[in-house]
């Protein structure tokens, strides 16, 4: 077997467990699995991104810390008994059935979460309560409701997928240009990659993904806003103009033209032709805390690569 082959034959296992472990907690709790998917991708991609908390070793990536797992006035931090860790208001619980709660068990840690939001209801409207409650952040609620809008639309939790953001063979140039220096509206340095490409070029959404924002900025121009499954914020700016189609809120998948290159920007609404025709692409990520941008250019290559190998 190759090693892409059982690099993909190793996911899709990874993804079969997760996918049964949420199904499994759904039949005990009745909230829909793509809201458990949805909570535990965001915890693992947060993991992923942050240096203080633990990588995640099991099936799930919800993070939970051991005192609030046994409760925080309780004197063992070890404690796996649920009677005591309930008499402590601890959040840790017994998923699996075997007495004890555990927070190496991805049942106990699910089920745990899950039960958490029980105390509020297992519609759409109680769960975003349950999770604005859990996290206190409104940009998390987001990201998690659009994460279980992608799961519950297209049934799956492998939606890990990329284009380039321009058709493959059309005229197009690019390099690494993120950090570099920019003077227009003040000293600020280059958050992305541009693309220079002829003008009308049709843009394409780079992966799945819920669009976030649609609009103007004077900097950007006409610019468009993609959250993935992975907690990255993709970013399409100086475009010519949108989809007809296009709207915030909508789903969007791996080669979905959402807009044109262009080269607006740079001025008030409706400003245009102050540079080239390019598209700039600037990748962020969110952290839980906060969402810095990052070098898009080795994704870009990567993609280019993958696509003209198809």
């Amino acid at each position: 077997m190759q090693p892409e082959t059982a690099a993909a034959s190793e996911l899709d296992d990874i993804y079969a467990k997760r996918m049964a472990l949420y199904e499994r907690i759904e039949t005990v709790t009745t909230i829909p699995w793509y809201y458990l998917a949805a909570i535990d991708q965001y915890e693992r991609n947060v993991r992923q991104s942050r240096r203080d908390l633990p990588k995640a070793e099991g099936i799930t990536g919800i993070y939970f810390k051991p005192e609030e797992w046994v409760g925080f006035t309780n004197p063992n931090i070890n404690d796996e008994d649920p009677k005591t860790i309930e008499f402590f208001n601890g959040i840790g619980f017994d998923g699996d059935g075997d007495g004890k709660a555990s927070l190496d068990s991805d049942d106990d840690v699910l089920y745990a979460f899950a039960n958490f939001l029980l105390r509020y209801g297992t519609d759409y409207e109680n769960i975003k309560i349950g999770i604005w409650n859990y996290y206190k952040r409104d940009k998390s609620v987001r990201i998690i409701m659009g994460k279980a809008k992608l799961y519950q639309n297209y049934g799956r939790l492998n939606l890990d997928e990329h284009v380039f953001p321009v058709p493959i063979g059309t005229h197009y140039s690019y390099r690494s240009t993120w950090g570099s220096a920019r003077g227009w509206g003040g000293r600020r340095i280059h958050e992305g990659t541009d693309i220079f490409a002829d003008y009308g070029l049709p843009v394409r959404a780079t992966s799945y993904g819920i669009v976030e924002m649609k609009g103007w900025n004077k900097y950007g121009g006409w610019r468009i806003g993609i959250r993935d499954i992975n907690n990255n914020y993709h970013y399409y700016a100086h475009l010519s103009g949108f989809s007809d189609d296009l709207k915030v809120g909508q789903i969007v998948e791996p080669g979905k033209v959402i807009g044109g290159v262009g080269s607006s920007g740079y001025g008030p609404k409706g400003t245009s032709g102050k540079f080239p025709p390019h598209l700039h692409y600037g990748m962020y990520k969110d952290n839980g805390y906060s969402e810095w941008s990052y070098d898009p250019y080795p994704h870009l290559n990567l993609w280019e690569r993958q696509e003209r190998a198809k």
